[in-house]
């Protein structure tokens, strides 16, 4: 692992103010060095360390993708996704993952497995080099009940290994199905506690008991597992701040007591909105059949201005709001994760900036990396990306892989930036 130095870059630290002109070095898998320069001055060269001369290029810390699924296999269905045979599965998770990092995105956080232990499979092999791919972590199964989000079981197939999800009954079942879970190795148990409307439960009801959720978040505590859900309804969202589910997804039916819930523990829950499937579901998926017609019959339009409505309280309220948009399904395909920046500034009124944090700097404790991961600072883990473009005077720089012109994970290249963009040289030693 050489030393880098990165020269000439206009640097966004994560800390919320404007980029400065400077140099950082990289040792190891660390930033050793952050230095301002200008009017012509440069910190003194490295020994042995390749520079990079990032001639005036965007560099910022590598982002964090809140709301993974790395086996959505961009098809149009649960059913599509799940019966993909698991030889097929786990070769498809492991070029999805190197995806996400070829796109800049070098954490993750793993919101659903479509098998029980693929997200565990990948993460092991990321972790071990057997594949490429960001640092990740694992997800259970999505948990539901019969009759719920996530039972595709069908009446004459109702074994519960042909469905979607992990299905239960009762609390003893679920401290059962969390045990199970604990044991594969995963890193967060996922629960359903609302419903999603093109599955035919709708996104505003509520499909579990309050003893089932307490019985979840007791085990998954008592196995050291964080929990995160699946709550659209008013209910469900309410649920997860009474009941302290750290991680919430989608979160679009707030009224003002959840808001206040939320704003008066802010610091205990992270919100990941998943406006990617909204929006592309309600304008983006006439091909697969969900017309507008179709889609309006569902309700998505209603919800989709709910959700707008509630993200732009929440973030009014300082509540974290995170990318991570249901990607992998044919309208909301792997690799296009950066339109959740645009969506944040385009609807939830978010600045660039904000954008940017959301993704960066908000990202080292969603990742429960907190004091070392989502800045550009000495003794961070060295997870960069240089930019051709400026990302906070056009947050759509980041959808072009293109323009993506260096990916470095924990201080070594991804993708190298090219000799004609960078003109990297080497020190002699």
């Amino acid at each position: 692992m050489a030393d880098v130095l990165f020269t000439n870059v206009r640097i966004f630290d994560g800390g919320g103010e404007a980029p400065f002109t400077g140099d950082v070095l990289v040792q190891g898998n660390k930033i050793s060095r952050v230095v301002k320069t200008g009017y012509g001055m440069r910190s003194p060269p490295v020994q042995g360390a390749q520079v990079i001369d990032g001639a005036g290029a965007f560099l910022m810390p590598g982002m964090v993708e809140a709301h993974t699924h790395f086996s959505w296999n961009d098809q149009p269905s649960l059913d599509a996704i799940q019966r993909m045979p698991p030889e097929e599965h786990i070769l498809w998770c492991a070029e999805v993952a190197k995806r996400y990092l070829d796109m800049g995105w070098t954490s993750c956080v793993g919101a659903a497995a479509a098998k029980p232990r693929l997200d565990v499979v990948t993460r092991n092999a990321i972790n071990d080099g057997t594949i490429v791919g960001p640092r990740y972590l694992a997800a259970s199964q999505e948990i539901t009940v019969p009759g719920g989000l996530g039972d595709s079981t069908q009446p004459h197939l109702p074994q519960p290994e042909f469905a979607f999800g992990a299905i239960v009954s009762g609390g003893e079942e679920m401290r059962r199905c969390v045990r199970m879970f604990a044991k594969y190795g995963v890193d967060s148990i996922k629960i359903n506690l609302s419903g999603e409307s093109i599955t035919g439960m709708s996104s505003e009801m509520s499909q579990f008991t309050s003893e089932e959720i307490r019985v979840c978040v007791e085990e998954s505590k008592a196995w050291g597992k964080r929990v995160a859900a699946h709550a659209r309804s008013t209910w469900s969202v309410k649920e997860c701040v009474r009941q302290g589910i750290e991680v919430i997804y989608h979160a679009s039916f707030c009224d003002e007591e959840a808001l206040d819930m939320l704003e008066a523990k802010k610091l205990e829950h992270f919100v990941a909105p998943g406006l990617a499937w909204l929006i592309n579901t309600v304008h983006n998926a006439s091909e697969w059949g969900l017309t507008p017609d179709v889609v309006k019959k569902m309700g998505y339009p209603r919800e989709l201005d709910a959700a707008i409505e509630s993200m732009r309280a929440l973030r009014k309220r300082g509540v974290r709001i995170l990318p991570g948009g249901d990607y992998g399904f044919a309208w909301t395909p792997h690799g296009t994760n950066a339109k959740d920046l645009e969506y944040f500034v385009k609807h939830v009124g978010m600045s660039t900036m904000e954008a940017l944090l959301s993704a960066t700097a908000w990202g080292g404790p969603m990742m429960r990396m907190g004091k070392v991961l989502g800045y550009i600072r000495e003794g961070y883990l060295a997870d960069i990306l240089l930019i051709d473009g400026d990302p906070l005077a056009d947050i759509t720089v980041l959808q072009d892989k293109a323009r993506i012109l260096a990916v470095m994970k924990d201080g070594e290249f991804h993708r190298a930036p090219p000799v004609r963009a960078a003109r990297a040289t080497r020190w002699a030693a």
